[in-house]
Formats: structure tokens, C-alpha cells, sequence
């Protein structure tokens, strides 16, 4: 059986994956490790957690695979800089240094790196490269429950490709169109999203969030001066308003006169016409995406479409898309879509295209990825060892219905639960292994959780997890979401109509809509999650209990963090999170750790770190 190790680094958002014999054994990002959110470092921890996982050492690995060509990102700086010479000089004389220090050598780094790991670690031609756009691809298309479909990749930028198409069937996965840098719908969001005050790769969600506070006042405006975009939904950026090609910034002074504001700065206050501007870029990438997928539906007559590529990550555009006439029919999307994913993707692109492996048949409704639970677990006697270490007081229950049920009544009760149980996501999403649960019917449950556990925006909303069984009496549409990638609307019975229209922004948030406000925005959508027992027995077997309770099968499930750090990893890591913050109780695995018993037992070297009340 071929092993092979994917890895992404030296970006943002480092990887690594192992696949044995095609199958996604392990996988998880560096940052879970170091702490640091979306860390660029060559993935040490999280190759040692694969190999550790998968019960091999390094030297018996196959290959190795990096998720990009180095030669050729350096080949488009290059040219990038010699195109709009002698402007960009300071970024040139900031880059130049690194990838002639690190990146140019990056075979004798990645090679250095893996012999720290294991000094048996000794040949450097096991160590091979995958071209980025390839490796989002692959890790889209291998893994779907489509034996064909058409591959879409939307991000920033790989080497050159900042959107490209592949046409992929069994083994085989071709690419057939692309376009290259500068023109990328990723960085045209990222512009926005860095105009608006939020952080690039990591607010882009802010702005999606944002967006329906306003109105897309600004649409025409973008589509007259800063985007032409084709019949077939390709498109050309004016260079004229951005600064990423030299520049240090995403953004011209072109860009802040054509809409008459600044550069929102981060704490400053997000008025209306910055949701505006939010609304109207979200709009606009709606209907490109809707152009490109309803082109190439049209072009290939394939009903199966794979999204890919941070782009895809935009829920409220791929719903768009799912429900946009002479479209494609079944939309498979990488729920870690990212730079991460391609650790995944890279590997696969090699067992199945170097080494000619025929993608099995499967069950046309069952995906590879998982459910995304690719990463470690605790046993209950590494979980007792590590609170015992942290002085923590808690009570252990051999029965997990019995637990389950506890929790279930506190849920009802109004606290807030740290959940960590399983297998460890991967992926930008929390999809009930570490996660933070709590009432979707309690109105100030929103605002509490964003302001007093994640200590984030205010206007944040939250992810309605929901039996798989009662999707439809809860939500419009009939959409399976296991993965967090879609929108829905509540359904109309369970919405509250309010009769003062004629408030807007964030004084919206002070509206009860539904029978579910913690989980409601403000137009009525919620990115949902459906669980089922297949997927999740025990996190599924929680919501259940509480439908049993209070009749409404849905739980709030958000992200086990707070802003600015990681998902929580580590026993540790969960118990600094849930002392640090208004978490009420913490549950892992069998364990169950109540805040009133630890707060005045807490180990004494911690708490200068957290914000006890």
C-alpha cells in the first residue's frame, strides 16, 4: 500500500496529510498545535500527529508531496515586478530576501525538515511538488461521490491561476480553462474585505456576514469601474484601484475616492455605508459565479459540479448557485477549501494521477472527506491525566445517554457548553467535536456568545445545527449540509413579522425573527448544519435529547475558540478556552467540568491568562 504525506506551508494555513492506498487516513492544520491562527511554518507538529495517528515512521513514506511549484510563484513575482517597474520597490526589496533565503530552496528546507522529524528520513527524491490549483482540485474532486464532474477553483492565487476549470473522470483530472494573476475574484473580495477594516484570509467571512445589514447600493459603481466580466462569467480587474500586484496594501487611493470613505481602520465603527459596500461586493460575486457555473453547465453537460478554492467558502454564493436555473445539478464542495485542503489534495493528485490508480465507485451520496473528522482523538485516561494536571474538578459518567441528557437540560437552561468529543475537525469549520453549543431559542444568546465567550462582533451570526430528519419543518429548503457550505431560510410558520420596517443596521439585531433568533440573521438565512447518525451519533444524540426537552431539534454550534485563536486542539487548550470565558461547562468526552466548582480550584499558574469574572 502507497503512504503518501501531503503538505501545505509557507503561506498561511500549513498542513499535513497522510493517504494510504487512496483513503484520507489523518489530516490537520499547524496552527490547532502552535496556536498561532492560520501559521505559514512548515507543519512539524501536525506531520508527527499523521505519523503518530497512522502508526508509521517517515522513512517508510512513499512520497512526499508540496502543494505548489515554488519555480513558478517565483517566475510570476518576478515578472509581476519587472511589468510595473520601477513602481513597487519597497514590496520587491521585502520579498526578494525571503525567496532567496527560503522559498527558491524550499526542497532543501522541506527535506531538512522531514530528517528533524526523523533523522532515518534520507532520501530526497521521495520529496515531489504538485501545482496548486491541481492539488485544490484534486482534493475536491477525489474525495466527492462524483466518478465525473467538472472542477471549479476559485482563490486568490496559486502560481499563476487565480480561477481555473478541470474536467475530472476516475483517475483522470485535466485542467481546461483558467485565469490568471491579477484578475482573481479572491483578492477582489479580499480588497473589499480589507477596505471594510477586517483582516485578509481571515475576514472574509466578516464581510459576508456584514453583507446583509446593507443594501448593494454600489453594485453598478463596481461593475462600471473596477470589474468587466464577460458573457461566459470571465472577467477583468482595473488595476487602477488595487495595490496587491507591488504595493503593501490591497487597495489604491483610486479605490477610497470612487467610494468616498477610507480605509475603515479595525475598531473604528462600521457605519452604513460600509455595510452597503459589503452588500453590493457580495452581489456582484453572486452573479459572477452564477455566470461562470451556468457557462460551463451549458459547455460540458455534466450535471456534477466540485467547488474548490477559498471562493467556495462563500456559502451565500454557493447556494446562489445550487439554485440558479440551467445550472448544475449536485454541487460537491471542500469544506476545507482552503490552503490547508491542498495538503489533502496534493497527495491524492499523486496516488491517483502519478501512480494511475482508478478512483473507486461509491455510493453516489457519500463523500471521502469524513465528515471532516480527520484529526486526533483523547482516550478517557489521556483526558483524566491532563485535568488532574490542570486541577480541574470534575465528574466522569460511564454512561454517555446519561451525560448527554445532563447537558441537554443545562442547554435548555441557558448555558453555554464547550463540546469536545472525537476526532478533531479539519477545516475552517466546527462541526460538533469542538464546538461551543448553546439555545438557538434564547434571544440574547447571539450577542452573549459573540460578545462575553468569543469576544467578537457583535453582528456575527451563528450556525443552527439540526436533526437531519427535521430540515424541512425548520428551513425552506431541502438541502443535506452536513458541512456547514450552503444557506437556508427559516420557514415562513416559524418567523416573526415585524411591523416596524424601517429599521436598518445593526439596530436589526435588536429584533426577535423567529422562533430561533439565536441562529436567525437578519434575512432570515442561517448557514445550517444537518446532523445525522451516520455522521455524528454522539453530537446528534445531544441535539436529540434536547429536542425531547424543548420540542426544537436544533442546537447553536459554533467554533470551540475565540477571536484571533485557533480551534481548540488540546485538553489544555479547551480548559484554558472554557475558564478564559463565559463557558458555563465543559464536557470532554465523558468528563464533565462545571465553572462555579473550578474557579476557586484553578491551578494558580493560569490564571494571569484568563479573564475570570
Amino acid at each position: 500500500m502507497k503512504k503518501i504525506l501531503g503538505i501545505s506551508a509557507f503561506y498561511h494555513d500549513s498542513a499535513a496529510a497522510i493517504i494510504i492506498d487512496g483513503k484520507i487516513i489523518f489530516a490537520a492544520q499547524e496552527e490547532r498545535f502552535t496556536r498561532i491562527k492560520h501559521n505559514e511554518d512548515f507543519p512539524t507538529n501536525a506531520i508527527k500527529e499523521s505519523l503518530k495517528y497512522s502508526n508509521i515512521n517517515l522513512k517508510d513514506i512513499d512520497a512526499v508531496v508540496y502543494y505548489e511549484k515554488p519555480f513558478i510563484k517565483f517566475e510570476r513575482l518576478i515578472e509581476t515586478y519587472l511589468k510595473n517597474s520601477p513602481k513597487g520597490i519597497i514590496s520587491f526589496l521585502k520579498a526578494i530576501p525571503v525567496w532567496i533565503k527560503q522559498k527558491i530552496f524550499l526542497k532543501n528546507i522541506i527535506f531538512n525538515s522531514l530528517k528533524e522529524i526523523d533523522p532515518e528520513f534520507k532520501d530526497p527524491n521521495k520529496i515531489f511538488f504538485s501545482e496548486h490549483h491541481l492539488s485544490h482540485a484534486a482534493s475536491a474532486f477525489y474525495p466527492s461521490p462524483f466518478d465525473e464532474a467538472v472542477v471549479l477553483c476559485l482563490d486568490a492565487v496559486g502560481e499563476w491561476n487565480t480561477t481555473s476549470v478541470f474536467y475530472g473522470k476516475n483517475n483522470s483530472l485535466k485542467k481546461i480553462k483558467e485565469i490568471n494573476f491579477p484578475d482573481s475574484i479572491g483578492l477582489l473580495y479580499s480588497a473589499f474585505t480589507y477596505f471594510l477594516g477586517f483582516k485578509v484570509n481571515s475576514g472574509e467571512y466578516k464581510l459576508m456576514g456584514l453583507a446583509p445589514y446593507g443594501e448593494p447600493k454600489f453594485k453598478d459603481l463596481i461593475y462600471k469601474n473596477i470589474i468587466e466580466v464577460y458573457e461566459d462569467g470571465s472577467f477583468k480587474l482595473n488595476m487602477d484601484f488595487f495595490n496587491y500586484e507591488t504595493g503593501l496594501t490591497m487597495t489604491s487611493k483610486k479605490f477610497e475616492s470612487l467610494f468616498g470613505k477610507k480605509v475603515r481602520k479595525e475598531n473604528e465603527k462600521i457605519d452604513q455605508v460600509y455595510m452597503d459596500i459589503a452588500s453590493s461586493i457580495q452581489k456582484v460575486t453572486e452573479e459572477i459565479l452564477i455566470k461562470i457555473t451556468q457557462s460551463l453547465y451549458k459547455e460540458y453537460k455534466i450535471d456534477n459540479l466540485c467547488l474548490v478554492g477559498g471562493v467556495a467558502l462563500n456559502c451565500v454564493a454557493n447556494t446562489k448557485i445550487l439554485q440558479s436555473e440551467n445550472n448544475f445539478k449536485n454541487i460537491w464542495i471542500q469544506p476545507a477549501s482552503g490552503d490547508a485542503g491542498c495538503s489533502i489534495g496534493a497527495a491524492l493528485a499523486f496516488h491517483y494521477i502519478n501512480e494511475c490508480n482508478i478512483k473507486k465507485n461509491k455510493d453516489k451520496k457519500i463523500d471521502e472527506m469524513q465528515y471532516s473528522f480527520l484529526g486526533q482523538s483523547y482516550s478517557d485516561d489521556h483526558i483524566k491525566k491532563e485535568l488532574d494536571k490542570l486541577g480541574a474538578i470534575y465528574t466522569y459518567y460511564d454512561d454517555r445517554s446519561e451525560l448527554n441528557k445532563i447537558v441537554a437540560k443545562h442547554i435548555s437552561e441557558g448555558k453555554a457548553i464547550g463540546w469536545f468529543q472525537g476526532r478533531m475537525e479539519f477545516g475552517p469549520r466546527a462541526l460538533g467535536n469542538r464546538s461551543i453549543l448553546a439555545d438557538p431559542r434564547n434571544t440574547e444568546m447571539q450577542k452573549n456568545l459573540n460578545l462575553k465567550i468569543k469576544f467578537r462582533e457583535g453582528f456575527r451570526p451563528f450556525a443552527p445545527a439540526i436533526m437531519e430528519e427535521y430540515l424541512g419543518d425548520w428551513f425552506s429548503g431541502k438541502i443535506l449540509n452536513p458541512y456547514m457550505l450552503f444557506i437556508d431560510f427559516v420557514k415562513n410558520e416559524k418567523i416573526i413579522k415585524n411591523k416596524n420596517l424601517n429599521i436598518k443596521g445593526f439596530d436589526l439585531l435588536n429584533l426577535k425573527r423567529s422562533d430561533i433568533p439565536a441562529v436567525t440573521h437578519v434575512d432570515y438565512s442561517a448557514r445550517v448544519q444537518s446532523v445525522s447518525k451516520n455522521q455524528n451519533i454522539n453530537f446528534y444524540s445531544l441535539i436529540e435529547q434536547f429536542r425531547k426537552i424543548t420540542d426544537v431539534p436544533i442546537l447553536i454550534n459554533t467554533s470551540f475558540n475565540i477571536r484571533g485563536e485557533p480551534i481548540v486542539s488540546s485538553i489544555e487548550d479547551a480548559f484554558k478556552c472554557f475558564m478564559g470565558t463565559n463557558i458555563d461547562i465543559l464536557v470532554c468526552e465523558k468528563f464533565l467540568v462545571l465553572k462555579k466548582e473550578n474557579q476557586k480550584h484553578i491551578n494558580l499558574n493560569y490564571k494571569d491568562k484568563f479573564k475570570l469574572d
